[in-house]
């Protein structure tokens, strides 16, 4: 079995490093790339730089934040938010990406994914997918996490995987922020439904949530943002907890 990730996530807005609860109430937290260098030196995996009001201000990502960020790190650099096009992450991944999520463009035209895949290479290709319970079944939300696609998330994953994605960036928007864990079905749910990677975000509030899904799930990795930003813990804690109790890390 494949060694389990840990994946610290900017989330920036206005070129700041923001956190919130459930998509909203954002609070301004630190630089990206002097952050990014930080959880780098602490052995992250890999980080990932998602700029959350790209989609809604319907604009792309900020290239320049993500150049500055590429030179400070040195583990493989994920970059999502307000992607639309192949030629778009074409430009994020000159500017030094070595990923690029999709999520609402994708949902809008599944194209993106394919043609993404085929120019780049499906290892560059992620697909975000925010989840949310909707009755029995989790939908797709999209636009930071404001409009339900009305689209069954497990499905989606599937056909996302088909069309040649070569990871999914999995996020419970109900668990997002509230610091109570991941969202332990949902993440099973998907993870057990594709073959390619998933990695686990939204949700962590303590160092014990790691081991719950990576022993619950079969996801790849897991991603947190608030627990490194507020330093309750580093990367390397977690590595080291998680090394003690069985589970194979980087």
């Amino acid at each position: 079995m494949p060694a389990k990730k840990i994946i610290p996530c900017l989330d920036t807005k206005n070129g700041k490093v923001v956190k919130g609860i459930k998509f909203i109430d954002m609070q301004d937290i630190g630089s990206p790339p002097q952050m990014a260098e930080e959880y780098c030196a602490q052995g992250a995996d890999e980080v990932t730089l998602l700029d959350i009001a790209a989609t809604l201000e319907s604009r792309q990502t900020t290239l320049g934040l993500v150049a500055e960020t590429a030179k400070r790190v040195s583990v493989p650099l994920a970059v999502g938010g307000g992607i639309r096009s192949a030629d778009e992450m074409g430009a994020v991944l000159k500017a030094g990406a070595d990923k690029v999520s999709v999520n609402s463009a994708a949902v809008k035209d599944p194209s993106v994914i394919s043609e993404s895949a085929e120019r780049f290479g499906k290892q560059c290709v992620i697909v975000a997918i925010d989840a949310k319970r909707i009755g029995d079944r989790w939908e797709v939300i999209t636009h930071g996490g404001t409009k339900s696609a009305g689209i069954d998330a497990v499905e989606w994953a599937k056909r996302v995987e088909d069309l040649g994605a070569g990871e999914i960036l999995l996020t419970s928007v109900d668990a997002d922020g509230v610091k109570d864990g991941y969202d332990i079905p949902l993440n099973r749910a998907i993870a057990d439904a594709v073959t390619i990677p998933v990695t686990a975000s939204g949700g962590c509030g303590k160092i014990e949530d790691f081991y719950e899904v990576f022993s619950q799930t079969n996801v790849s990795a897991a991603l947190a943002a608030s627990v490194f930003h507020y330093k309750q813990f580093t990367v390397g804690e977690v590595k080291e907890y998680l090394k003690d109790r069985g589970v194979q890390v980087r």
